[in-house]
């Protein structure tokens, strides 16, 4: 008679290495998915790096020191000269537009994600939603309205900062309160068992721990801002001279100077509306890098 310590046990531990049939499908489909993704993503940057490559062998050609210095010829038809009046208007405006906009974005948001019993919430966020699907040509009828004409600080860099710093207001809102959701509850937990205030948990941890995010929406806000149009003919209404008084002279800037030598049908000018829309695009990227590397230093020297 076989004693049962002899029978060969059926309760063998497996080995972390073996691989169950589960688990090779798992992965099978996880590197399905990837590549699907990986594929999507390629795709919609397809039209992107069409722009950006055409952009660039387009507007290389009249790009340069130059261009970036001096003020445009007053015969569009001839050769040389650049936006130098146009770079600093759009820098200028777009400045003042991101300290009217950026501050009373960032705390609405706050508002919204911090202090949901209120019963301004839901007001406050569907006017947010209804002015980011506002065309930014009755952005810049408003302005013209209420400041060109009934303040009667007739066009200038104010009336143009001032409808930028409204089509950029929205996207500083939404996406600042998209970011301040990501902060992690277990944080104003945290802070409100050691006793701090509302006040203390939002400007001591929650701003700084969202802090990076909120550069980047305000990136978003500044990339919308800088490439606006529209408005401007309304309220900047648009030059050829360096502009530095806030109201009382036309303002000029970059799309502005774009859209006049674009339409036309001179290539010299044409040529400087491509160098133009270069010179733009390097602007929101250098907007865009700076912010990051502030941000990473912030964020390095709060640890």
């Amino acid at each position: 008679m076989t004693s049962t310590t002899d029978r060969p046990s059926t309760d063998q531990p497996r080995s972390l290495r073996d691989r169950t049939a589960n688990s090779i499908q798992r992965e099978r489909k996880d590197r399905l998915v990837k590549a699907a993704l990986l594929a999507t993503v390629a795709f919609a940057l397809i039209p992107l790096a069409f722009i950006l490559s055409a952009t660039a062998y387009q507007g290389l050609g009249a790009f340069g020191w130059e261009f970036l210095t001096q003020p445009p010829p007053a015969n569009p038809n001839e050769e040389g000269g650049g936006y130098g009046p146009m770079v600093f208007g759009t820098i200028y405006m777009v400045g003042l537009a991101v300290l009217m906009s950026v501050p009373l974005g960032v705390a609405a948001a706050v508002f919204l994600v911090e202090y949901k019993e209120s019963k301004l919430v839901a007001p406050i966020r569907f006017f947010t939603d209804v002015m980011t699907g506002v065309p930014s040509i009755f952005v810049g009828l408003f302005v013209f309205s209420a400041l060109v004409i009934d303040a009667d600080l007739f066009f200038g860099t104010l009336p143009g900062a001032v409808s930028l710093a409204v089509l950029m207001l929205p996207i500083v809102v939404r996406s600042s309160e998209e970011v301040l959701r990501l902060v992690p509850d277990d944080l104003r937990n945290a802070a409100y068992g050691l006793g701090a205030r509302r006040r203390q948990v939002v400007t001591r941890v929650v701003l700084p721990a969202a802090g990076p995010g909120l550069i980047t929406s305000a990136m978003l806000a500044v990339a919308r801002g800088a490439g606006e149009t529209a408005p401007l003919l309304l309220t900047a209404l648009g030059g050829r001279q360096l502009v530095f008084e806030l109201t009382g002279r036309p303002q000029t800037a970059l799309p502005l100077q774009i859209l006049d030598d674009a339409r036309g049908a001179f290539q010299p000018a044409i040529e400087r509306a491509w160098a133009g829309a270069f010179t733009l695009m390097l602007l929101v990227l250098l907007f865009t890098v700076a912010a990051r590397v502030i941000g990473r230093r912030s964020q390095l020297d709060g640890r």
